[in-house]
């Protein structure tokens, strides 16, 4: 049964092919995240296809998709639901907002006030809303698929920390290569509509009871003590850094621990393995590194750090 399941993985990522091209990175790391039960930031400057990849995904795998446009106005309750007078009833009944579906598309998260971003905040670590006392529970799968500008963009805001931390990763979207560029200017020569996904072909390949399955199989994915403590090494040398004035938490560690099991589990592996850690440690850690204003400056990134990091950490054999 997981073997098949995980073909089927195989092909939701080939489906999403269809709509979406060049961007099989991400296209991963958000099958990936699925897996790991986490929350995935999508960055890349306008047109890169991160709403049509995130729409495709969810056409692929048969969830419901709700889109919120974040912009300077929004409110919290507008995202989360509120409470509403029924004239009829006289009284006030809760009205849910988009956040109650499988897959929220929180598009241009970076548009609204930090006020209303951090209204995410439950509904991401504990897949609940409260509302006047009442607790309600969020469909299964749930997660949070958060597009941004890059932060250099006018009209963004900075997202707060303890929103970055919920995001199981942090996706980078770069402009295609010439070749994938050609591509995307080819189908849409022959006709291809972005907001028609039946008409491009794409099929539905798997539903929420086999996504649970696959999330089930790939959590239980093995991990020798060493690599274990390789994940901690690597996390204590970012609190470490001299270029770095917050590290990365316990909480991120576990995050790099449960996507290097998903990763494990994508490609057949019964064990995780040092360089499944480090194929996640960017995607998973980028955006939960504070630099020093000096090396912000200097025009050091967190990626770079990483990687010095990598190289410096001792491997387990």
């Amino acid at each position: 049964m997981s073997d098949e399941i995980r073909s089927q993985l195989a092909r939701v990522r080939a489906e999403v092919g269809k709509a979406v091209v060049g961007q099989d990175e991400a296209v991963e790391g958000l099958v990936i995240a699925l897996l790991a039960g986490g929350h995935v930031l999508l960055e890349g400057v306008p047109g890169t296809a991160k709403t049509l990849l995130v729409r495709t995904l969810s056409h692929a795998l048969d969830l419901e998709t709700k889109r919120v446009q974040f912009t300077p106005d929004l409110m919290p309750g507008d995202v989360t639901g509120s409470l509403v007078y029924d004239n009829r009833s006289g009284e006030f009944e809760f009205r849910e907002g988009p956040v109650f579906t499988n897959l929220l598309l929180a598009d241009e998260i970076n548009r609204t006030p930090p006020k209303t971003q951090s209204s995410l905040l439950e509904a991401m670590e504990e897949r609940q809303v409260s509302a006047d006392g009442v607790t309600r529970k969020l469909p299964e799968p749930f997660m949070v698929a958060a597009t941004m500008n890059p932060i250099e963009y006018e009209g963004t805001y900075t997202l707060p920390e303890a929103q970055l931390d919920r995001f199981l990763m942090k996706l980078i979207l770069d402009l295609p290569p010439r070749d994938a560029e050609f591509e995307v200017l080819r189908r849409h020569a022959s006709g291809f509509n972005p907001r028609d996904l039946e008409a491009a072909g794409v099929q539905r390949v798997l539903d929420r009871a086999g996504i649970a399955k696959a999330a089930e199989a790939a959590q239980a994915i093995g991990i020798s003590a060493d690599v274990l403590a390789y994940i901690v090494d690597l996390a204590r040398a970012t609190r470490q850094s001299p270029s770095v004035r917050t590290g990365v938490s316990p909480r991120g560690a576990t995050a790099l621990l449960r996507s290097a099991k998903a990763l494990a589990y994508l490609y057949g592996f019964n064990a995780v393995t040092p360089d499944h850690v480090q194929r996640m440690m960017l995607p998973v850690w980028r955006h939960r590194l504070v630099l020093e204003p000096e090396a912000e400056l200097e025009g050091v990134s967190a990626d770079s750090i990483l990687r010095s990091i990598m190289q410096q950490v001792q491997v387990p054999i």
